[in-house]
């Protein structure tokens, strides 16, 4: 069995073991660890600084199991598609997966994914999923979607295997955290 088929069958078996949606994750309130990380955008290569983007405005960071697989391929698209709305509402989006890490820079710049709107970043062992309570049974990413403010604060958590609402629903969280900034 090659390895995106056994990655993809622990993925399933994780969603069948913890059932849907997802349980764990950082709660809303509470301070999100910062990281710093080794990833890709456009295909490039890019060391992603969580704090360092915070500068700029809300950051969405959405952890996804495995590129190359179904769910996370839709998903990154459908970020892809939306990086110009959370742009015009002042904030940027970030991918982190602890599964298939090796094909990252053609995942990042692949137009059916992320069509280098994006960086998407490596978290070899997990260790950022962890920290953020982001992790499936088999020690890789959950698909769990946070609204992290500048200061550094959870806005908003969505987790769930499903892809297709992350982007609807934490663009509408980003949205509503820049319309209670301007009043």
């Amino acid at each position: 069995m090659n390895r995106r088929l056994l990655l993809s069958a622990l993925v399933a078996v994780s969603v069948a073991a913890v059932g849907l949606p997802a349980f764990a994750a950082l709660k809303v309130g509470v301070k999100a660890p910062d990281f710093t990380l080794p990833g890709f955008k456009a295909g490039k290569p890019v060391t992603y600084s969580l704090a360092d983007a915070r500068k700029k405005g809300p950051v969405v960071v959405y952890f996804f199991p495995a590129a190359f697989t179904g769910g996370c391929d839709l998903e990154a698209h459908l970020f892809a598609e939306a990086a110009d709305d959370y742009a015009k509402a002042g904030a940027t989006i970030i991918g982190v997966t602890a599964g298939s890490t090796e094909r990252l820079q053609e995942f990042s710049n692949d137009n059916a994914r992320c069509s280098g709107k994006f960086p998407v970043a490596a978290d070899k062992g997990a260790v950022v999923a962890k920290q953020w309570k982001s992790t499936l049974p088999v020690g890789i990413s959950n698909r769990t979607s946070y609204v992290i403010a500048p200061d550094g604060t959870v806005l908003y958590v969505h987790s769930d295997m499903q892809a297709q609402k992350h982007v609807e629903l934490t663009l509408a969280a980003v949205r509503k955290w820049k319309a209670g900034k301007k009043g």
